[in-house]
């Protein structure tokens, strides 16, 4: 693999200070250590090499799942994977199948290479939408998505799943906003036969969840708590003169305050800052720091994906010198290069082997981050520039991690941080096996309220509440297999209607069930005002297939397919309606339509007004309908005709990594269409082309294989 031309980062203009959020500040930090470090900064180093003894916890939690559902809460690193692999490695032994499954494709990919390790590559398979690799195997590796999915074709076909033992890693995604659904009806859905084991590092209530299990599954389910972190986690705070100090001192009773020398700080005239105003802190005096006291490599969690990338610039001083160092870095750069050519001749592959930094984020294309992953898993990295993203799932070793600010964006705007995030944060500290001592280190700064962050190092995590909402995709894949009695049923299971039982929370079961419901008949009326379900509530031919668009606008999809408006004879110009139709962000069109193919337009025109009148009637229902941009549908067209990825990146002016998102998901959703061929042959044709002509490197790094999706197969049939 050709290398680009080497350049080296020189420290010219570091002490003169530029102005720029990614230029170096005019400040200059002199090392030091509170004598009250003394103690625990002899504690740091990597323990020495033993033989594994599982924990109490462990133990408890693999006999619990031998005949009850099992919810284990335990820090990160704490070994909740080895409960999840003992136990399934039981269920292979007695030839039985197993599920597991997560939240991110990224978490999924790194599962499926531990479980090959440990239990045979021809015994492992993966279903992420993405990747569909030996599906057929005894332990399945998948997104929570696929997992759902198959209990609804379950459901339609009267069959029972194939699976014998069901772990949902990363539990509490029950609770996000999002995706939460999904979690919740897969276990409201899952049989009663099946033994469920739930993993999480941050569930304030528990024990109210495994009681609404219990009632909704007519099974014991066991809280397994692990109690301390098994690495002690030691909170730090970064004095704007470059001394590190306690942050925190106990108090008796087993309480802790703030360190005074810090109170003393925070009390001053002016709030404490390294860095006035939004600028970014020296970083490269940061990392001298804590490479001075051992506390390296470390993750700083910043507000943006500018301010991660911005920071790489302000890591000068970092300069590698150790000749061994750097042809290790290089050696495993050449190697990663090969398997993914893109990141060749990323703009930051120089930061990363002349600095040992680099920038984690969504704006950053996968692959890019699963090489910033691997080289920080190998200890090759001093440091990694992360959002809050990079907290959940991504298991890379850090000896500190590292605050500059006390609120996140949401999406929308910057919330203060809750107890669970801070501690899905702090999670990345410290790493069984690797480290005696974790640390969290507080930098101050205009967005950083260090009282605030002290105080909730020491809260529980929040409680996960129900996100249960109705849409048509739901209704109609429940309606293939339920009426709609059947299905007020299953909504009274729901975890909202549970919770609704606390009187405490104000909130009244009848209501609460009334209100789901309403919602249900809401989508139930349009669905049979349009066609999909017939006078009997029952689903109609056009109803069966709907249902197998498993996304988020299936109506206006199916409605596309219905009205002959999707491109059956231009694979190019599928791929690029499709984009439009996935695309959830709105965006401005300022682009010269004139650059755009008058083909293209036209297409995109024909689909617009299709499905105006199913968008109007939408709309006036209360049903939200998202406008069909044509910038996103420009920028799948140019990837699908073949123009180079730089070129496409720029004419779109979107992140790689967004750019990606966008091209997977029209992926995911043409997947979709193409399993629709006994209903649209051609349609379904252009589909299974158009992700051909899409799915290539950089956004993905491996062929995709066009198979036909087969999710459930019948205990009668496997026998």
């Amino acid at each position: 693999m050709s290398r680009p031309k080497k350049r080296v980062y020189h420290r010219r203009g570091q002490a003169r200070g530029r102005r720029g959020p990614g230029k170096p500040a005019l400040v200059r930090l002199k090392p030091g250590a509170d004598p009250r470090l003394k103690k625990v900064f002899a504690r740091i180093g990597r323990p020495e090499a033993a033989e594994f003894v599982p924990d109490p916890f462990q133990l408890q939690a693999l006999e619990a799942v031998e005949d009850s559902d099992c919810l284990v809460t335990a820090p990160t690193g704490a070994g909740k994977t080895w409960i999840a692999q003992q136990a399934i490695a039981r269920v292979l032994e007695k030839g039985g199948r197993s599920w597991y499954a997560t939240p991110l494709k990224a978490l999924s990919n790194a599962k499926l290479e531990e479980f090959a390790a440990a239990f045979g590559a021809e015994n492992v398979g993966i279903l992420t939408g993405d990747r569909k690799e030996n599906p057929d195997a005894p332990v399945i590796v998948g997104t929570t998505e696929i997992l759902r999915n198959q209990l609804y074709d379950a459901m339609h076909h009267g069959r029972m799943l194939d699976t014998d033992f069901v772990v949902l890693d990363e539990a509490h995604y029950l609770g996000d906003e999002d995706r939460g659904v999904v979690w919740e009806e897969t276990m409201i859905y899952l049989p009663r036969r099946i033994p469920l084991l739930l993993l999480s590092a941050t569930i304030g209530n528990a024990g109210q969840i495994a009681a609404w299990l219990e009632a909704i599954r007519g099974r014991s389910c066991k809280v397994v708590p692990a109690g301390k972190r098994p690495v002690p986690l030691y909170p730090l705070f970064l004095h704007p003169g470059g001394t590190l100090m306690p942050l925190l001192v106990k108090s008796g009773q087993g309480r802790s305050r703030l360190y005074k020398k810090v109170a003393d700080c925070l009390n001053g005239r002016r709030p404490p800052a390294l860095v006035p105003g939004n600028r970014l802190p020296p970083f490269g005096q940061i990392l001298k720091i804590l490479r001075k006291y051992d506390l390296l490599p470390a993750i700083f969690f910043l507000k943006s994906r500018a301010d991660c990338d911005n920071a790489l610039n302000l890591c000068l001083e970092n300069q590698l010198e150790d000749p061994a160092r750097i042809a290790a870095i290089s050696e495993k750069m050449e190697e990663l290069a090969r398997r993914f050519p893109h990141v060749a001749r990323h703009r930051q592959r120089r930061a990363l082997e002349q600095l040992a930094v680099g920038a984690h984020h969504s704006g950053q294309l996968p692959a890019w981050k699963q090489v910033l992953e691997t080289m920080m898993s190998e200890g090759l990295l001093d440091a990694i520039f992360a959002t809050s993203t990079v907290a959940a799932g991504v298991d890379f070793p850090a000896r500190t991690v590292a605050f500059l600010n006390s609120d996140r964006f949401n999406g929308t705007e910057f919330v203060s941080l809750d107890s669970t995030q801070l501690q899905q944060m702090t999670g990345r500290a410290g790493r069984r096996g690797r480290d005696r001592v974790g640390f969290a280190l507080v930098v101050p700064g205009k967005y950083m309220d260090v009282r605030q962050v002290a105080r909730l190092l020491g809260k529980k995590p929040t409680p996960v509440f129900s996100q249960i909402r109705i849409n048509f995709s739901m209704v109609l894949n429940l309606l293939l297999s339920h009426s709609p009695d059947q299905v007020a049923g299953l909504l009274r299971r729901s975890f909202v209607a549970f919770a609704s039982q606390d009187r405490d929370r104000g909130l009244d079961l009848e209501t609460v069930h009334a209100n789901l419901l309403e919602e249900f008949n809401r989508h139930l009326d349009f669905l049979k005002a349009t066609g999909f379900v017939g006078d009997r509530d029952e689903l109609t031919e056009d109803g069966q297939w709907a249902a197998q668009l498993r996304i988020d606008q299936p109506l206006l999809v199916a409605e596309a397919l219905r009205l002959k408006a999707f491109p059956a004879k231009s694979p190019v110009h599928a791929a690029a309606v499709m984009a439009a139709m996935v695309n959830d962000k709105e965006t401005d069109e300022h682009l010269d339509k004139q650059q755009v193919p008058k083909k293209l337009r036209a297409a995109l025109k024909r689909m617009t007004r299709s499905l105006d009148g199913l968008a109007k009637h939408m709309t006036a229902a209360g049903f939200q309908v998202r406008p069909l941009y044509l910038k996103p549908a420009a920028a799948v067209f140019a990837w699908a005709v073949g123009n180079p990825w730089q070129k496409v990146v720029t004419a779109s002016q979107m992140a790689e990594g967004d750019l990606a998102m966008l091209i997977l998901r029209t992926a995911d959703n043409l997947r979709h269409v193409r399993a629709l061929g006994k209903y649209f042959p051609k349609e379904a044709a252009a589909a299974a082309k158009a992700m051909d002509m899409i799915l290539r490197e950089p956004v993905v790094s491996e062929p995709v294989v066009n198979e036909p999706e087969e999710e459930v197969r019948s205990e009668k049939e496997e026998g």
